[in-house]
């Protein structure tokens, strides 16, 4: 459905699987994960989701010497997840970054979360 299981907010800064870290003990009932090429760890995100069952659907990065393969098919969908974030993107608190502390920002992209699943 394109619809995440979880948030966590990190400083801009951050890369992204520092995120990922946070919200890999919110995943249990998934049957696959899918990624795009910034998540391309073995022992940050592979391995872990392999330990849970799920199947990694992360393309490999390109300077990888030995790439990992990944279901093609599945990967096509990750477009809704893109279409999510689009979609609360047009809540223009949350595309400018409004909310000047972190905890007021993330409470903001509940309410917009919300709105947009029961949308």
């Amino acid at each position: 459905m394109g619809n995440p299981t979880g948030f966590h907010l990190t400083p801009g800064q951050a890369h992204d699987l520092e995120g990922s870290d946070a919200l890999m003990d919110e995943i249990t009932k998934a049957d696959a994960v899918l990624a795009d090429k910034a998540y391309d760890a073995d022992e940050r995100m592979r391995d872990k989701l392999k330990e849970k069952g799920c199947i990694a659907v992360i393309p490999p990065r390109s300077n990888r010497n030995n790439p990992a393969t990944y279901d093609k098919d599945i990967y096509k969908d990750r477009h809704l997840i893109e279409n999510f974030f689009a979609k609360l993107k047009q809540y223009r608190a949350i595309a400018t970054r409004y909310d000047k502390t972190a905890q007021n920002f993330l409470g903001a992209i509940y309410l917009a979360a919300t709105l947009v699943w029961l949308i």
